[in-house]
């Protein structure tokens, strides 16, 4: 049996059936619960009055603003850790120096920091009685209180996901590859799109779908540094709650469920991500030689040698 086929088949354990039975049972029965039937309650709340009330929710104008700047926040802080992220992973991957650790801990800092705090930070550093919120006010910027510390928030809570993503493809990776590429002349850039980019690919689509999801439903930051202007700073998770809290309920559902919706879109772009890099690794696997034949004698001899058929 080759290690292609090993790596065909499936792993199994042996347990008892009953064992995996109740096993499989428990985590349907949790997922159900805490998950499935939350989510349905979403949208029966939100059409408890009828499709018309519905739609009048999502169409009244502040309604609209939001979805507005919570699109306009992830075309933003997305691209840019995607930048970010792929340049922090390179050099963690890729090379050795001095902080090497410490950069690693700065890209892991958002998941240990609660929003909340990162929110805090922002007005801290750049709120009217912050570090720079005289020299702000002199020069009429506004940051905090706006788009700008908005998008500055978002960006501190989603920057790990595409960087924890990359780091350890890139490393399995190694830096043979790049090194041969450099040698027979091609760019850095050549280098990365024609060498690296296809090891990371998947992993770099798992990091910008995670990165999106989180940036649209991103709520402590956001809700620190935004100010909770309704119709200028307000993002979607904010809007829910300021009309749940008026008690507007078919409202806050109807947006609630335009959410629901972006991560159900976001959890099928995922699965066929997977689906779409698994049937590439079965066609890699296929195409693979495992033991390759003797060349043919010229002679029609099959796998003798010519020599001992002259």
């Amino acid at each position: 049996m080759t290690g292609t086929d090993l790596t065909r088949r499936r792993v199994t354990t042996t347990e008892a059936p009953w064992v995996r039975n109740t096993l499989v049972g428990v985590a349907l029965l949790f997922l159900l619960l805490f998950l499935l039937l939350p989510l349905a309650a979403v949208f029966a709340e939100a059409l408890r009055k009828g499709l018309g009330a519905y739609l009048e929710g999502l169409r009244e104008p502040d309604a609209w603003s939001a979805i507005k700047l919570t699109l306009l926040t992830a075309a933003i802080a997305v691209p840019l850790n995607l930048v970010f992220g792929v340049a922090a992973a390179w050099c963690i991957a890729k090379y050795e120096f001095r902080g090497k650790a410490f950069l690693t801990t700065l890209v892991d800092l958002p998941f240990s920091v609660s929003p909340v705090v990162a929110g805090l930070i922002y007005v801290l550093v750049f709120g009217a009685q912050g570090w720079f919120g005289p020299w702000l006010a002199e020069h009429d910027i506004k940051i905090v209180f706006a788009v700008p510390g908005i998008v500055l928030a978002t960006i501190f809570v989603t920057f790990p996901f595409i960087a924890r993503e990359l780091i350890p493809l890139m490393q399995a990776q190694g830096n043979e590859e790049e090194q041969a590429a450099i040698v027979l002349g091609a760019t850095g850039w050549q280098t990365f799109r024609y060498v690296t980019l296809p090891n990371i690919k998947w992993g770099l689509i798992y990091g910008v779908i995670l990165c999106n999801a989180r940036a649209m439903g991103e709520f402590g930051a956001v809700s620190v540094v935004s100010g909770h202007i309704r119709g200028q700073t307000n993002t979607m998770p904010l809007h829910v709650e300021i009309l749940y809290n008026e008690y507007q309920s078919v409202a806050a559902f109807a947006v609630a469920s335009l959410l629901a919706l972006l991560a159900l879109v976001t959890l099928v772009i995922k699965s066929v991500a997977e689906w779409q890099q698994e049937r590439e690794m079965k066609a890699a696997n296929a195409l693979s030689p495992e033991a390759p034949p003797p060349p043919p004698s010229p002679r029609g001899g099959g796998s003798k040698p010519l020599a001992s058929s002259l």
